[in-house]
């Protein structure tokens, strides 16, 4: 269980009042959820209330969990459980559990564990105080705080952040209008709902200011963008007024969605100085029969059209995916296809998960049930393919000038460094060792691959980088 560090914490621009009580915070799950996290920890620390690093001893703590598939929902579990452990002995007074766990289960999670104090909403998350102030008065009433989605997403300014200072999750819509069969994402998180482009443009400003260089765009279904408030994705021109703003280096695009991904997006990536050409396309498949039963609305012929022509028109770029193994019905010869595919695209990041049964989702009323130990074992042979790609594309960057953004220093090699290429995001992709003396995190230092282990590479600071943008 990892509660967030004080070191970790950063922001500029909260001020705290006085000290009403203590808490611990856990989040889990994904930069969408972090991102409220940063919200819920910027309302307790203006409203008076002292973040730990343990939750032994503390007032409260808060588990913001996450809830859309079976092993992140035991995570989920494990932490609510441990802290419960620690109220039982004494050691804390209660418990907030919010986050897309709470939304789903609902009053069956209090029924479940009854001795949870407190159940927050994904979107009641701005009275986050109030529940804490109940639970330090000891007052009892109206412990389930739940709203329904709003017509327009919440606010996430006033956040305080708990990524390094140099870097920040920009969400630009909450929701999702896709009707995935597999996913329980709406069910959760509501219709998908986009922020104003002037909204959007305002927060990032406000984490420029507050030290950002690298701006990691999310939501549900990216290029969805702006269909809900102008009829039409807007992706491309909330790209273009990000990319005026002074100071920030890198903005890197997540989870979009392979529909609306259009010529004019592909040129403002292409042509954009600070959008890096990292992109990250979750496909799930490539079986025309699975992706019909997965309802994703895409097909084999278009999706190749697509990544051809961002291959051809974006220089270095790097395309990230995600595919799933064993969804109902798949087929050996449909999962070699699959296999097939991903040998042909040599994709420079790739993850895979193993289908997940939710019992709230259409998939879960489909024929074909796989076995679990073939949809591991599928995963493991799509995972030893990838691998492969992977070693060979870290070994053809050896002897390349790179601009590598700093994140930290090794916890156990003084004058080891550990950053970043453009090719890798935060918290899911490589990472590369520097050695040198006297960096800074949120540095960018031109270095010179020079050898790759494993996922990871090593550099030294070298001339400046001719390579990529940054």
């Amino acid at each position: 269980m990892d509660i967030l560090p004080l070191a970790d914490v950063f922001s500029s621009n909260l001020q705290r009042a006085e000290c009403k009580g203590t808490y611990a915070f856990i989040s889990l799950g994904c930069p969408k959820n972090l991102v409220d996290s940063e919200r819920m920890l910027g309302l307790l620390q203006l409203d008076g209330y002292q973040l730990v690093s343990e939750a032994d001893g503390a007032d409260f703590a808060i588990v913001n969990t996450c809830g859309f598939i079976e092993s992140a929902r035991e995570e989920s579990f494990g932490a609510i459980e441990e802290i419960l452990k620690l109220k039982q002995a004494g050691r804390i007074r209660g418990l907030i559990v919010s986050g897309c766990l709470a939304e789903r289960e609902k009053e069956a999670l209090r029924k479940s564990q009854p001795e949870i104090d407190h159940i927050v909403g994904v979107f009641a998350r701005d009275e986050v105080t109030q529940l804490a102030d109940r639970l330090i008065g000891t007052l009892k009433e109206q412990q389930s705080i739940f709203h329904p989605a709003p017509a327009r997403p919440l606010s996430d300014m006033g956040r305080l952040r708990i990524t390094p200072s140099h870097l920040a999750y920009l969400k630009i819509s909450e929701g999702c209008d896709r009707l995935c069969t597999f996913c329980t994402i709406p069910k959760m998180r509501g219709k998908h709902a986009s922020k104003p482009i002037e909204e959007v443009v305002r927060e990032a400003e406000a984490l420029v200011a507050d030290g950002v260089r690298e701006l990691n765009l999310v939501a549900q279904d990216t290029t969805y963008y702006g269909q809900d408030l102008y009829g039409e994705s807007r992706l491309t021109e909330l790209l273009e007024q990000l990319d005026k703003i002074d100071n920030l280096q890198w903005i890197r695009l997540l989870y979009l969605y392979p529909m609306y991904f259009d010529n004019s997006l592909i040129d403002v990536i292409a042509s954009s100085d600070r959008i890096v050409p990292y992109l990250d396309i979750p496909l799930q498949h490539i079986n025309d029969t699975v992706l019909k039963r997965m309802q994703r609305r895409v097909n084999r012929s278009d999706t190749e059209a697509l990544l051809g022509k961002i291959r051809e028109r974006i220089d270095n770029v790097v395309i990230r995916t995600t595919f799933i193994t064993g969804f109902p019905g798949e087929t050996d010869e449909q999962f070699m296809e699959l296999v097939d595919f991903v040998s042909e695209q040599r994709f420079e990041r790739l993850g895979v998960f193993t289908y997940s049964h939710e019992e709230e989702t259409p998939a879960a009323r489909l024929d074909g049930c796989v076995p679990e130990d073939i949809k591991e074992a599928r995963r493991s042979r799509l995972m030893e393919c990838q691998q492969a790609i992977a070693f060979q594309y870290n070994a053809a960057q050896v002897g390349k000038q790179l601009d590598v953004l700093i994140d930290r220093p090794h916890p156990k090699e003084p004058g080891v460094w550990l950053g970043r290429t453009y090719a890798d995001a935060p918290d899911i992709d490589g990472l590369v060792f520097v050695t040198a003396e006297d960096l800074s995190p949120g540095e960018f230092v031109a270095c010179e691959i020079v050898t790759a282990q494993g996922y990871d590479l090593i550099a030294v600071p070298g001339e400046p980088a001719l390579t990529q943008k940054r």
